[in-house]
């Protein structure tokens, strides 16, 4: 009997990201926005093809335009859309992002994307690894449905993934970020932070030694902080030691999307075997190809 392929099941939003066409310092000077297909899950699986890693992407968007234009996005990126379910009576998810050279003012427009509901036990038993974010965490039913779903994958010894892109405003006034957080720990995941991640979760501007020591204690197969021009460190293990890899010197051509180019590279080494820091140099490598806009579908590792 013929094996199944397996891939990475990725849980989390598709979304429309609403763009200011110049630089603004607030969205109260905004006076036109450009559409773009978005959601870090959704970018996650693009890099992730372009690496060369088969992945399947479990999502919600509205029965509307904005869900349309997703929908076609992801089969023009040769991806299945399957799992990508249109939710009557809802509106396609929208964050509206002020471009800038710093981290960008945005307002999120949230309804569709939270509506995921149960993840199909065949696509579990499929997977080499589920990956979600902490952005489709921060709404019901869509985070009942994810821990379930990562409850299972850890029943079944398949290993989960976390990108902590946490903030304050898509988890709102009832903000349970720190409760989901130690929930994912009892799972041991791999867990993918940013400086700026970091500093909205414990809610003031950090260096990066305080991010460390922050993150020291965290429960998880691997850790990694991502230091933006001044490199990536990462641990294995609650007990393990820090360890530093180096960013590439390169000229930026367009920063966004870096960080989900990164764990992409990351994971699609690592899900073949690879060991950290050789996993960690192929996500900085990828990287260093989405800054320079040069992250073509022929990459490999």
């Amino acid at each position: 009997m013929k094996t199944k392929e397996k891939f990475v099941l990725a849980i989390g939003e598709l979304l429309v990201d609403a763009i200011t066409n110049v630089q603004v310092d607030d969205l109260s000077y905004a006076q036109f926005l450009n559409i773009h297909p978005g959601g870090s899950t959704a970018n996650f699986c693009r890099y992730l093809s372009r690496c060369g890693t088969t992945s399947k992407l479990v999502a919600a968007v509205g029965d509307d335009g904005f869900g349309k234009i997703l929908i076609a996005k992801v089969l023009n990126d040769d991806l299945p859309i399957d799992n990508i379910k249109s939710v009557p009576g809802h509106n396609t998810s929208l964050i509206v992002v002020g471009r800038t050279s710093k981290t960008p003012d945005f307002i999120p427009y949230r309804d569709a994307d939270r509506y995921i509901t149960t993840v199909e036990k065949k696509l579990l038993k499929n997977a080499s690894l589920v990956h979600t974010t902490a952005f489709s965490l921060s709404k019901d039913p869509a985070r009942a449905s994810i821990l379930k779903a990562f409850a299972t994958a850890h029943h079944n010894n398949i290993p989960v993934s976390v990108d902590w892109n946490y903030s304050e405003k898509i988890w709102g006034i009832n903000d349970e970020g720190v409760k989901v957080f130690e929930q994912l720990q009892q799972f041991h995941p791999l867990l993918k932070f940013s400086m700026d991640d970091v500093a909205r979760f414990v809610g003031h501007k950090i260096n990066i030694q305080e991010a460390l020591n922050f993150l020291a204690a965290v429960d998880a197969s691997l850790v990694c902080l991502t230091c933006g021009a001044e490199g990536v460190f990462y641990k294995c293990g609650k007990i393990g030691e820090w360890k530093y890899r180096p960013a590439a010197k390169i000229k930026v051509e367009n920063a966004t999307g870096a960080g989900d180019a990164f764990w992409a590279g990351f994971i699609h080494a690592w899900d073949k075997g690879m060991d950290a820091e050789k996993a960690i140099d192929n996500g900085i490598d990828i990287a260093s190809k989405k800054l320079q806009g040069k992250l073509l579908r022929a990459a490999t590792a």
